[in-house]
C-alpha cells in the first residue's frame, strides 16, 4: 500500500509548488531532447519530415510503455524517481555524442549513415521516450503524498506544469541553446540541468522516504552522471574535431555554424578543394567546373544582358556566367550570408570563384529565394536555379510548381531557365519529377545530363582505371516560354557533349511537385 502522507522541511504549499517546478523542468529538457534527435537526424540522414515523424512517434508510443511500466514502481516513488531522472539526463544528455560519433565512423564521408545508424535514432527515441513516460504516474504519486486532493485536480496541475515546461523547452532550444552551446554541448548541459532537478526534488523534499543505503545509491548515480556529462563536455571540441576529420578527412580548413548550415572547407588548392554544406558535398574543386559550366552555358545562347542566380553563393555559377561578353547586372540570390563571406575572402575559394565578388556587375541579395521572386520586380535575360538538391526537404519549395511560376514571372519573353535537377543515374525519379513540374508551370523543357569525368562527358557514373569511383553525374533542365529559344540553346556544345533530351528516357506519368503535395523524397 502507498503511503498517503509525507514529512516535509517545509509547508505542504510550498512542497506542492516544488513538485510542480520540477514537473516543469523535466519536461523542458524532456522536449529538448525531442528537438535535439530531431534536429540532429534532419541534419546527418537528411528528409526531416520523416526524420521528425519517426521521432516523435516513436517517442510517444514509447511514453505510453513508461507509464504503464511505472505502475510497478508506484510503492518507491521517490526513489524510482531520482533513478529515472538520472538515466534520463545520462541518456539525452549523451545522445547527440553518440549519434554523431555513429555518423562519422560508420558512414560515408560526408554523405548518408551507414544504415545500423537509424536503428540508432530508432533506440535513443524509445529510451528517451519510456523514461520521460515513466515521469508523469511517479510525479502523481508524489504530488498526491504532499497533499491528497481529487484525481482530476492533481492531473490538471501536473499537465499545466508539464505543457508550460514543454513550451519553454522548446523554445529554448532554437534560440538558446543552439546559439550559445551548439547541439553536443547543449545536450550535456540539459542533461546536467535534468539530473540536477531530479535529485534536488527527491533529497530536497523526500529524503525521509530513503532508507540510508537507497540515499547513498541514488547519490553515488547522481555524482557518477554529473562526472559523465561534464566530462563530455570539456572534451567535446576535442571529440567534434576527431569526428569532423573522420567525417570530412584531415584537411578541413574551415569549420562553422551559420544562420542557416554548417559549412566546412577542405583542401586548399584547386582540385582539392570541397565545400560541404550540412555534411552533403556541394562543390568539389575536380569537377565543379564541369557541372557550372553544364548549368549556365546552355542558358546563356541567346540575350543574357541581365542574369539572375538564384543559390550560388560559392560565386562559382556567377563566375561562368562574367565570363559570356555582353553581361551588364548579376544579381545572386543567396539565403545563408556565411558562405558568401567566405566565397569574398577565403583565397582557395575566391581563386576558384574567378574573384567573382570582386566584379561591379555583380550584386548580392541575402533572402529566401522564393520570398524574393514573389516580391521581384526586374525582368531578366536568364535565370540560373544553383539551389541543394530536390531531395532534401527543405529545398523542395524550390522545386515546385508555385516557385517556378513565381521564376517565369521575372523571365523576359526569350527569357531561359537553368534548373540543377539531381544526379540522373540514381535518382531518375526526382529528376523526371523536376522536368514535369517545370512542364506543369507552362515552360518547354530540354533535359540533358553532363558527367564528371576527368575528360569530356559521360552518360552517368563509372568506375575510373584506378578502380576509384568516378565523380558524379549531373541532371540538368533548360526551360522556355519558346520552343526555338530551346532549339537554340540545345545546340549548345555542352548539351551536344552531354547527354541531351533525345537519348534520356522519360518517366511517363509523373505528377509535377507543389506546395501542398511534395514530390520528392531523401
Amino acid at each position: 500500500m502507498i503511503e498517503s502522507s509525507v514529512r516535509l522541511p517545509v509547508s505542504p504549499r510550498a512542497g506542492r509548488f516544488l513538485v510542480l517546478a520540477g514537473v516543469f523542468v523535466c519536461a523542458a529538457c524532456g522536449l529538448v531532447y525531442e528537438l535535439e534527435l530531431v534536429a540532429l537526424a534532419a541534419y546527418l540522414i537528411g528528409d526531416s519530415v520523416t526524420q521528425a515523424s519517426v521521432v516523435l512517434s516513436v517517442m510517444v508510443f514509447a511514453m505510453g510503455i513508461g507509464s504503464l511500466l511505472a505502475k510497478r514502481l508506484r510503492h518507491h516513488a521517490s526513489a524510482w524517481f531520482g533513478l529515472l531522472e538520472s538515466a534520463l539526463a545520462l541518456v539525452g544528455g549523451c545522445s547527440a555524442m553518440v549519434l554523431y560519433a555513429a555518423f562519422a565512423w560508420s558512414g560515408g564521408r560526408g554523405e548518408m549513415w551507414a544504415g545500423g545508424s537509424r536503428y540508432l535514432l530508432v533506440a535513443f527515441s524509445l529510451a528517451i521516450g519510456v523514461l520521460i513516460g515513466a515521469e508523469v504516474p511517479l510525479l502523481m504519486v508524489l504530488i498526491q503524498r504532499i497533499r491528497r486532493q481529487d484525481a482530476g485536480g492533481a492531473v490538471a496541475d501536473l499537465f499545466a506544469a508539464d505543457y508550460v515546461g514543454a513550451l519553454v523547452g522548446g523554445l529554448a532550444f532554437p534560440f538558446l541553446l543552439l546559439p550559445l552551446f551548439g547541439q553536443l554541448t547543449g545536450a550535456l548541459f540539459t542533461g546536467s540541468v535534468n539530473a540536477i532537478a531530479g535529485a534536488a526534488l527527491v533529497f530536497g523534499l523526500f529524503r525521509q522516504d530513503l532508507s540510508v543505503r537507497a540515499r547513498w545509491v541514488l547519490l553515488t548515480v547522481n555524482v557518477v552522471v554529473l562526472s559523465l556529462l561534464a566530462s563530455a563536455a570539456v572534451l567535446v571540441d576535442d571529440f567534434e574535431r576527431a569526428a569532423r576529420r573522420a567525417v570530412y578527412g584531415r584537411d578541413v580548413r574551415v569549420a562553422m555554424q551559420t544562420d542557416v548550415q554548417e559549412v566546412v572547407l577542405t583542401g586548399g588548392r584547386r582540385g582539392s578543394l570541397d565545400l560541404f554544406l550540412d555534411g552533403r558535398l556541394r562543390i568539389s574543386g575536380r569537377d565543379e567546373q564541369r557541372y557550372h559550366r553544364g548549368l549556365v552555358a546552355p542558358a546563356m545562347r541567346g540575350p543574357h544582358a541581365r542574369v539572375l542566380i538564384l543559390g550560388g553563393g560559392d560565386g562559382l555559377a556567377a563566375r561562368e556566367v562574367l565570363r559570356h561578353p555582353g553581361v551588364r547586372r548579376v544579381d545572386v540570390v543567396e539565403l545563408d550570408a556565411g558562405v558568401v563571406d567566405l566565397a569574398r575572402h577565403d583565397p582557395a575559394l575566391s581563386e576558384l570563384n574567378g574573384h567573382a565578388y570582386r566584379d561591379p556587375r555583380v550584386r548580392v541579395v541575402h533572402a529566401d529565394a522564393f520570398r524574393w521572386l514573389r516580391l521581384a520586380r526586374t525582368r531578366y535575360d536568364v535565370v540560373i536555379s544553383d539551389l541543394p538538391d530536390p531531395g532534401i526537404t527543405a529545398s523542395t519549395k524550390l522545386y515546385s510548381q508555385e516557385f517556378y511560376g513565381l521564376a517565369t514571372r521575372v523571365l523576359t519573353d526569350g527569357g531561359r531557365l537553368a534548373v540543377h535537377a539531381g544526379p540522373l543515374s540514381t535518382r531518375a525519379h526526382v529528376f523526371w519529377t523536376v522536368e514535369a513540374t517545370l512542364r506543369a508551370a507552362g515552360l518547354r523543357t530540354v533535359a540533358y545530363r553532363v558527367g564528371g569525368r576527368q575528360s569530356g562527358f559521360a552518360a552517368g557514373p563509372d568506375r575510373t582505371a584506378e578502380g576509384d569511383a568516378a565523380p558524379r553525374d549531373w541532371g540538368f533542365v533548360l526551360a522556355s516560354r519558346s520552343r526555338s529559344v530551346l532549339l537554340r540553346a540545345a545546340r549548345s556544345e555542352v548539351v551536344r557533349a552531354g547527354a541531351p533530351a533525345a537519348e534520356l528516357t522519360r518517366q511517363p506519368g509523373l505528377a509535377p511537385s507543389t506546395l501542398v503535395h511534395p514530390r520528392y523524397a531523401n
